[in-house]
């Protein structure tokens, strides 16, 4: 029997296993920190995204597996160390994908309501590590960092009514603080101008039919139209959205303003976060933003941080510190240990690159691991847990938990997640 753990239960890991669990004569173990699976597609995607999130039926299908197993509320690192799984099993796979924020690094960044886009994401998706983030929505103006999808998310997270979120399963903390939000002026800075935006035609869209808020921009901003035509398609659809804003300003009590060529360069307030300085840009001939040391102030209680993420080290995995993923040789790290995903390639793809990324790992795995070396495997970190007193969470107990949130939804309760680890463990009698 071979052996393989795959540390990350979100689609990278996912993907690998779906993969390798079609191959004779293995066993599959999924292990994750948190006792429900998933990873991102739970606690990254936006709440109101509920077709991308059922994606989910697929790793279903492959968690179902018989000789694929979920190992939950295991912690990899502090429960059990890197090279204990490599001694149990014949290949490792890290699938841990870049949950931590990568800093702003401009004075302020540490005030009090300046988040970074883990963190509040996490916040109204339930993650348990972010259910006590509390983001101060009492000022009227917001600033968004970054010129992606995320900061889309965030900014139209905050823009909804409460009426907006019927079908979503935005957890109920977030959805009652949203309701008493006073913001009304949101502001989505990016360094660089229109064309070389990182946001998709639907998300962009969407902003376009939000009850109470309404998107705009400069058309100062905004390239020749004919410019336009060197795009490719996907781009073209995306700009042609920014060009609708500015060409069609409605007036809602939101706004949501796209500042382009904006480089945030602190952060100012007494005590907490209350306006950001931005430096305007310009772009040289390799479309790199330069600062032109003219400057304005957006007044913003709350800053959300969309710049991208990293990957957090594991002790004893050699780390790649600039890029923030682990250091590795097209997914090899060393004998026996390989990674997946962004924890392979960095931040970059959607959930859909991870299935090829996922597939090409697992034949690489299947390869070097032959018919595999005798190792102990699942029964050898089953005894390893036991003796530590740590009794993992199963998919068969996910399940439960998954049944306590259809019950409330049931009650007239929006879809609502168990936010902490503590009351999953007790909502499944452990």
């Amino acid at each position: 029997m071979r052996h393989v753990a795959i540390v990350g239960s979100g689609p990278a890991g996912y993907y690998t296993a779906e993969t390798l669990q079609k191959a004779e004569d293995i066993a599959v173990d999924v292990i994750d920190r948190l006792p429900v699976p998933y990873g991102l597609i739970r606690t990254g995607v936006a709440p109101d995204h509920q077709s991308i999130k059922a994606v989910s039926r697929r790793y279903e299908g492959v968690a179902l597996a018989d000789n694929v197993r979920f190992v939950g509320h295991v912690s990899v690192g502090t429960d059990v160390g890197i090279d204990e799984l490599t001694q149990l099993y014949d290949a490792v796979v890290l699938a841990t994908g870049a949950p931590n924020d990568r800093p702003l690094g401009i004075p302020g960044a540490d005030l009090p309501g300046v988040i970074g886009s883990a963190a509040f994401v996490g916040w109204y998706n339930g993650h348990p590590d972010f259910a006590d983030l509390d983001p101060p929505l009492d000022s009227p103006g917001v600033a968004v960092i970054g010129n992606g999808n995320v900061a889309l998310d965030v900014a139209r997270i905050l823009a909804k009514t409460p009426a907006e979120f019927a079908g979503s399963d935005i957890v109920a903390h977030a959805r009652d603080l949203l309701a008493t939000s006073n913001i009304r002026h949101i502001h989505i800075l990016g360094r660089r101008g229109p064309h070389q935006i990182a946001m998709t035609p639907k998300e962009l869209g969407e902003l376009g039919h939000l009850e109470r808020a309404s998107p705009r921009v400069d058309p100062a901003d905004l390239p020749d139209e004919g410019d336009d035509a060197l795009l490719e398609p996907g781009m073209r659809k995306s700009v042609t959205h920014l060009r609708q804003f500015a060409a069609n300003p409605v007036a809602k009590p939101v706004t949501i303003d796209f500042d382009f060529f904006a480089m945030p360069v602190a952060i100012e307030g007494d005590a907490r976060a209350q306006r950001v300085v931005v430096e305007r840009t310009q772009l040289d001939a390799d479309l790199r933003s330069h600062g032109t040391g003219e400057t304005y102030a957006i007044e913003a209680g709350l800053v959300v941080s969309c710049i991208g993420y990293q990957t957090p080290p594991i002790p004893g995995v050699p780390y790649e510190h600039g890029r923030g993923r682990f250091a590795n040789d097209e997914g090899r790290i060393l004998p026996g240990l390989y990674c997946v995903g962004w924890a392979r390639r960095g931040p970059s793809g959607t959930i859909g690159t991870n299935k090829p990324d996922g597939a090409r790992i697992a034949e690489m795995v299947l390869e070097d691991i032959g018919r595999g070396g005798g190792k102990a495997g699942r029964p050898g970190l089953d005894a390893l847990l036991a003796g530590r007193g740590i009794a993992p969470v199963t998919f068969r107990d996910w399940r439960k938990i998954e049944a306590a949130e259809v019950a409330a939804a049931l009650e007239g309760n929006p879809r609502e997640k168990f936010v902490r680890v503590e009351a999953m463990i007790e909502a499944i009698g452990r």
